[in-house]
């Protein structure tokens, strides 16, 4: 009634004061009011005649208006008693939707105020009562529905969780097998095969368990095995390894791609090359190696044919190997053989000392077939041609008695040359068996030295001899004679210089328990050195630099040195590199000199009979 109230009063036209009697008239109200924005009483009918002015609407009800929304509030409800006789009252609170009665900018409000008869009042408060009486009743009925909604929930509660430990109870008994199966497998997978679970009973799990154990216990056997194998495997690999590194002979392996595999200490000690440094890798990219690489390769390819017949026979081929332009060739002789999955292996052994053994005995054999065939007529010759000049001197004047001289004198010489070198032929090949002594190395070599006397003032020839050496085993004259070729020609190498030197030098060699292990014999000279083409076949016959040499001074050595189980050695000097600078294999550095080693092992023991008398 107030908002449409409201809405006539905004529509009217005629007087404010009188629009509002005929609505308060119209409403039956008690009072009718128009209220500003601040709740003051703008416009009044009726009312209290005992108040000026009725009471102002409150703060909460003009905002509930201003939302357009009708407010209302019953009031006088404080006395029961007064309010069921008529003194309650309710008040309306309208905004007013047209500006027709604004006095300005702020909203305007109606304010109706009607009282509320007992009767009325009455019905509203049993209504009042009995609504609050439901709205109790309607919390204890929730109070009661969430008693029950808990009960219920802590019984549903309950018996889940009975539920779940029935299952618990009843899977921990139906899985405890595939538990025993899931702990033994990650046993297994950890390595521990001792772990063999196994249930008594016959059903399906049972078996399967029963199944894992005897699977588990066949694992184990076949480890065992496994592990045995591999023991025997690695102790035939030592086996083999210990072999392959003891080896003489150089063994090399490829694999199908022609890819060096393995190398034994051999190979490298033969070819002077660090094979190692290229496993994995073609021989070909060793530097020097190229043409014996192809020529390896040549050699498989002719042997195994187009198919690589693994029946085929090994093959087996003598190489001249070229290591160093300057450096005389090895000789090897090389075997090969196929391998199972395309390998191949090579198995060499460096020759050349074998080779320079059978050329010394051909020229042995060369040298004694001369000596006996030339050595008959020359006695023959040179008496001819004596007695042609002692027939013909007398009969010839001038120049023809002066080139007959010449002439017999010419060939008398060239004879005597050739009975010398005769001679030598004979001594190289029938040098005659040693005839091993207690001998007395230092008093040997004074001997020969004293025979260089002129050499030895002009400090051309220096002794350097380690005193009390233990005596060695020899035939003295053949070691004089040893002696006595070698400084012969270290002299003969220095002879050319002013400053030239020749150093004979013994010294003894022991061992690690300081026991004697040899007496050792160097003779070394500043000249020019060895030839590196000659250093190899420096004991070979008529192998020589000099212009008069006839070769067979140093072979002749040589079987000496043989004789009496002697090392012997040659080598060149190089001056020591500076500290720092590259290290240098001695090829490039500038010689300095000569030296030949030799290496007596064959000792007198003390105890022996003739020792001390061979020393004084």
């Amino acid at each position: 009634k107030t908002r449409d109230a409201a809405d006539q009063l905004a529509n009217t036209n005629s007087s404010q004061l009188l629009a509002l009697e005929r609505l308060r008239d119209k409403l039956g109200a008690r009072t009718i009011a128009v209220v500003g924005g601040n709740g003051q009483i703008l416009l009044e009918s009726g009312g209290d005649t005992r108040q000026l002015t009725p009471d102002r609407p409150s703060a909460a009800m003009l905002r509930q208006a201003r939302g357009g929304a009708v407010s209302s509030q019953l009031e006088g409800l404080e006395d029961e008693a007064a309010a069921l006789q008529g003194g309650a009252q309710i008040r309306a609170l309208a905004l007013l939707p047209n500006t027709a009665l604004r006095l300005g900018l702020d909203e305007r409000y109606l304010m109706v105020i009607q009282r509320v008869p007992g009767s009325v009042l009455s019905n509203a408060l049993a209504v009042q009562t009995a609504n609050n009486e439901y709205q109790q009743r309607s919390l204890e009925r929730g109070g009661l529905r969430r008693m029950y909604l808990g009960t219920l929930t802590l019984v549903l509660i309950l018996a889940v969780f009975g539920a779940l430990l029935l299952a618990v109870t009843l899977g921990n008994q139906l899985a405890r097998p595939l538990l025993m199966l899931a702990d033994g497998m990650r046993l297994v997978a950890q390595g521990d095969l001792s772990v063999r679970p196994a249930l008594a009973t016959r059903d399906e799990l049972g078996g399967l368990t029963r199944s894992f154990a005897d699977m588990t216990g066949q694992l184990a056997d076949a480890r065992a095995q496994v592990s045995r194998t591999v023991v025997e495997l690695d102790a035939a690999r030592t086996h083999l390894q210990t072999i392959l590194d003891n080896l003489t002979a150089g063994v090399l392996v490829f694999d199908v791609e022609g890819h060096l595999e393995t190398v034994n200490p051999g190979a490298t000690r033969i070819l002077r090359l660090p094979l190692s440094a290229y496993i994995g890798r073609p021989l070909a990219d060793v530097n020097g190696l190229a043409e014996f690489a192809a020529s390896l390769s040549r050699r498989f390819e002719q042997t195994l044919g187009a198919e690589g017949d693994m029946d085929r026979e090994p093959w087996q081929e003598a190489f001249e190997l070229q290591l160093r332009p300057k450096q005389d060739p090895l000789t090897l002789l090389v075997r090969g053989a196929p391998l199972p999955y395309g390998a191949r292996l090579v198995v060499f052994d460096d020759i050349s000392e074998v080779v320079s053994a059978q050329r010394s005995a051909a020229w042995s054999e060369v040298a004694r077939r001369l000596a006996h065939e030339i050595k008959n007529p020359l006695t023959p010759i040179q008496l001819s041609a004596e007695r042609m000049q002692h027939k013909l001197e007398a009969k010839l004047e001038g120049a023809d008695q002066a080139m007959l001289v010449r002439s017999v004198a010419t060939i008398v010489n060239q004879v005597q040359a050739m009975k010398q070198l005769v001679n030598e032929f004979r001594d190289y090949a029938r040098l005659p068996s040693a005839q091993l002594k207690p001998l007395d190395l230092n008093a040997l070599i004074q001997e020969v030295l004293s025979l260089y006397a002129e050499a030895q003032e002009k400090c051309h020839l220096i002794a350097d001899l380690a005193p009390g050496l233990p005596l060695i085993k020899g035939d003295a004259s053949q070691l004089r004679q040893v002696i006595h070729n070698l400084v012969q020609n270290a002299l003969d190498a220095v002879h050319e210089r002013a400053d030239g030197r020749v150093v004979v030098r013994s010294s003894l060699s022991r061992t690690e328990a300081g026991a004697p292990r040899s007496v050792r014999l160097y003779i070394t000279d500043n000249g020019p050195g060895f030839a590196e083409k000659v250093l190899k076949r420096a004991f070979e016959p008529y192998v020589t630099t000099k212009t008069k040499g006839t070769g067979l001074g140093l072979a002749v050595v040589k079987k000496i040195a043989d004789e009496h189980g002697a090392r012997i050695a040659l080598r060149n000097q190089h001056p020591t590199p500076d500290a720092g600078s590259p290290p240098d294999d001695g090829s490039e550095l500038p010689v300095i000199g000569a030296q030949v080693s030799l290496s007596f092992s064959n000792l007198v023991p003390v105890t022996e009979p003739g020792a001390a008398s061979a020393k004084t």
